[in-house]
């Protein structure tokens, strides 16, 4: 349906890809991976058109339908959410924007001498609403905006005022609404919370056009695709198999091509040195001179790949009391509506606990509450006097000084530090060569939370609270982040909608529901066996 042909394409100095091939066929759902940089979205806008290859083409079969959702969600103001997402398949949104102002006219008395025009205007604009099946069409647009997040309230809303997460649900929920032949979805598992990328994957799951993705959601792209294309070094190099299947076959063709790598060499070594030895031998000259040629034919073996991973070592934190934070009859308001009333809550030494709720019950207050970034209206919050705390939240990202330097920032914080220990630091996540001497004001949603993460990091805590770490980090960043963690010794409180990262790291799990909170021990495995369900209030 789709083919990349032996593509070669060059961004200024950067060489994206040498004669690359690929296919995806109908139906396919294939996951799209490779370090940061590589081309992934290059190649999206290839076949899309926005961009062309410098040598080979880009096929796409006659009348293919191609949906692609970027980061990039442009302008989107005047009307309501619901129209936004019905604009994308064409004219039964502005039938369905006309039919709204009608609707408000024929109410309004100062209109009342046009009322007759406006009643026949209605009748003409309904029945070609109704002609595109267009009640069908807005009923569709409001269940995948549910599904999205979207209250009944957010839906009749002004898209304009909306932030910047919710308008890439909006702009994702125009393509899911128009269901073309071929979905080309860049990331769109950021901005969504862990009921939402559920409720996605079952979406795509049962949609029966191509899918073209990337995601630094690993659990999320494993239950969807069923291929993986590798972009590396230039290539397309293409996996069957699902996400975890790709890495365990990457790492054996790596294992593989090392060995032979190395038999070639050890081979051409024995050759060099034949001919070193001698070639000023007369008696020798006809066997060295062969030896000469067959090196020249020898098809060179290159040693595999490696992509740039640097491990984050914490040091050792001071050892806490075994109280960490306790709350004792905590209520917290917001206006006339009550979060918690008389919420009791121990926090005690190496317990990690996840935080788990739907939207709106509480789980950033809760961390809040428990740092000290909010005060409870009634009751208590203590933390153990030996408590040394470290605090990701959102809001952090914005503190930091726009006009300094990455490196700068570090220095701000860590003055003894020294310059190689913070550079090392700074690699670690993800700032590599020149990025250390970017200025804060530049860098990316992803950027800011590695710098903020790094400076939490780097002066070890024994209590880590942490509201959506993962946000915006790419997978290997994610992994390198969980091994460290998994060695850390201090309690966490902690949310995230990535199900890999709570597997992997909780032993407790709180859940926030609407009749009480309710308490697990075992971590966020064992709390989906045991209730059947992955977030609160969803079935598997």
């Amino acid at each position: 349906m789709i083919r990349l042909e032996s593509i070669s394409k060059q961004n200024g100095k950067q060489i994206v890809f040498i004669e690359a091939s690929a296919t995806l066929q109908r139906g396919e759902k294939v996951g799209l991976v490779g370090p940061n940089g590589a081309g992934k979205t290059t190649l999206f806008r290839m076949i899309t058109g926005e961009e062309l290859p410098d040598e080979g083409q880009v096929s796409i079969d006659k009348g293919v339908r191609i949906g692609y959702f970027s980061q990039d969600v442009g302008d989107m103001a005047g009307h309501s959410p619901v129209v936004e997402v019905m604009d994308g398949v064409g004219p039964v949104s502005k039938l369905a924007e006309e039919m709204a102002v009608l609707e408000a006219a024929m109410g309004d008395p100062d209109q009342a001498d046009r009322m007759d025009e406006i009643i026949e205007r209605y009748g003409e604009v309904q029945a070609k609403f109704d002609e595109l099946d267009g009640y069908a069409l807005d009923g569709r647009a409001r269940e995948i905006l549910g599904g999205l997040g979207f209250s009944d309230e957010m839906m009749a809303g002004d898209v304009a005022k909306l932030s910047g997460g919710w308008k890439m649900r909006v702009a994702l929920a125009k393509i899911l609404l128009m269901r073309p032949d071929a979905m080309l979805l860049d990331e769109p598992s950021n901005h969504l919370d862990i009921e939402s990328l559920i409720w996605l994957e079952n979406f795509l799951k049962g949609y029966d056009g191509a899918i073209l993705m990337t995601s630094h959601d690993r659990e999320f792209m494993n239950r969807i695709v069923g291929k993986i294309v590798e972009i590396d070094g230039g290539t397309l190099t293409t996996y069957s198999g699902d996400y975890e299947f790709y890495r365990a076959q990457r790492a054996l063709a790596d294992v593989q091509q090392q060995a032979q790598f190395d038999r070639q060499q050890a081979m051409l070594a024995k050759e060099i040195a034949f001919i070193e030895r001698f070639k000023a031998r007369a008696s020798h000259a006809a066997q060295v001179q062969s030896r000469v040629k067959k090196l020249d034919k020898i098809d060179k073996v290159e040693p595999p790949r490696r992509q740039q991973t640097v491990r984050f070592e914490f040091q050792p934190a001071p050892r806490s009391g075994e109280d960490v934070a306790t709350l004792k009859n905590v209520s917290k308001r917001y206006g006339s509506r009550t979060i918690y009333d008389a919420l009791d809550f121990q926090i005690r030494r190496r317990e990690r606990w996840c935080v788990m709720g739907v939207n709106g019950a509480g789980k950033s207050t809760l961390l809040k509450l428990v740092a000290g970034a909010a005060e409870p209206d009634d009751g208590t919050v203590a933390r153990g006097p030996s408590v040394k705390m470290g605090y990701f939240a959102q809001h952090a990202m914005e503190l930091l000084d726009g006009e300094h330097t990455v490196l700068q920032s570090l220095e701000d914080s860590f003055p003894q530090a020294g310059q190689a220990p913070l550079r090392a630091l700074a690699g670690c996540f993800g700032f590599h060569g020149d990025d250390i001497e970017k200025k804060c004001r530049v860098l990316s949603g992803g950027e800011k939370a590695r710098l903020v993460m790094a400076k939490m990091l780097f002066d070890p805590p024994n209590f880590l609270v942490l509201d959506e770490p993962t946000n915006h980090l790419d997978i290997a960043t994610k992994q390198m982040l969980i091994e460290a963690l998994s060695k850390y010794e201090g309690a966490m409180l902690f949310v995230s909608h990535d199900r890999h990262f709570l597997a992997a790291l909780s032993n407790r799990v709180l859940e926030l529901t609407a009749d009480g909170l309710h308490a697990y021990g075992g971590g966020y495995s064992e709390y989906v066996q045991r209730t059947g369900h992955e977030a609160p209030g969803l079935r598997s």
